[in-house]
């Protein structure tokens, strides 16, 4: 997903989320400041998004509605919002993925009904996903840097080697 950056780390008791804050049409910067990543449901759970914004917004709305449903149940209003993405024919064309994470556990959801939990709690997602999740479990094993630190170097790191990337980041921790 071109524009977006978002990386998730859990590390030494905490979780951190961070996304970066350009979107692009094309080849063009439209904005540079945009806000990808949020505290919802009580401020207990971090999302963030990559693709379309329009179309993850819509992806927030069903997912707090959904976490509200199951009392903050993380795991299965992840489950339930894969399953209603997967076969509503309204929200299965919506391009995005969420990074969603509380205390105890981190998941990429998507369009096509996967509900992924990484082995090692970092996540990335986005067009510069993957060289912020490569920083970020460098950064894991071989620092002392804390899981919001970790988050915002990846980023950095993501941002100096991707074109759709950039460096005004945004991060939430619980």
């Amino acid at each position: 997903m071109r524009g977006t950056t978002v990386v998730s780390v859990r590390h030494k008791g905490k979780v951190a989320l961070a996304g970066d804050g350009q979107v692009s049409i094309g080849p063009t910067i439209v904005k540079a400041g945009a806000r990808k990543v949020r505290k919802i449901y009580h401020d207990r759970v971090l999302a963030g998004f990559a693709g379309a914004a329009a179309d993850a917004f819509a992806l927030f709305e069903k997912f707090e509605a959904r976490l509200e449903e199951y009392r903050g149940n993380l795991s299965r209003a992840a489950v339930e919002l894969a399953k209603d993405w997967r076969t509503d024919r309204v929200l299965r064309r919506l391009e995005a993925l969420l990074a969603v994470a509380d205390q105890e556990r981190s998941f990429i959801l998507s369009g096509t009904g996967e509900v992924i939990e990484p082995d090692d709690g970092v996540v990335g997602i986005g067009s510069g996903g993957p060289f912020a999740l490569a920083a970020a479990r460098a950064l894991m094993a071989h620092s002392d840097l804390d899981a919001k630190q970790i988050v915002e170097e990846a980023m950095r790191i993501a941002a100096a080697i991707c074109v759709y990337t950039n460096d005004r980041i945004t991060i939430e921790e619980l």
